[in-house]
């Protein structure tokens, strides 16, 4: 699968804890996104954020919870882009998403693991 010279950046900010039915937000939404053809996605964990409540959320021994940050970033083209955002109306609330248009300067030809 080869990415687009032009392709747009999709970020959803949500948290860990979150869920789409039986399943975790974020893995439903990189299933979805596979299911889809989109050229891949990535989650990150964050140590440490605030949201619209201006409540801290925390990796330190004392507040661990299912709250901490998670943003799940996703290239590919717009009309895919478009496709997963379509789909994110069967998951309830995914929280916060950008979406952006990047130039993708190289896609890597790693054999898979």
């Amino acid at each position: 699968m080869h990415a687009p010279q032009s392709a747009v950046l999709l970020r959803i900010y949500t948290e860990e804890g979150r869920m789409s039915g039986h399943r975790p937000l974020y893995e439903a939404i990189v299933f979805k996104a596979r299911d889809l053809g989109l050229a891949g996605a990535t989650v990150l964990r964050g140590p440490m954020s605030f949201g619209h409540s201006h409540a801290i959320r925390t990796a330190k021994i004392l507040d661990l919870s299912a709250r901490l940050p998670l943003v799940i970033e996703i290239v590919d083209s717009a009309d895919k882009i478009q496709s997963l955002l379509d789909a994110f109306e069967d998951m309830g609330d995914v929280g916060l998403v950008t979406r952006e248009t990047v130039e993708v300067l190289h896609y890597g030809r790693h054999k898979p693991d």
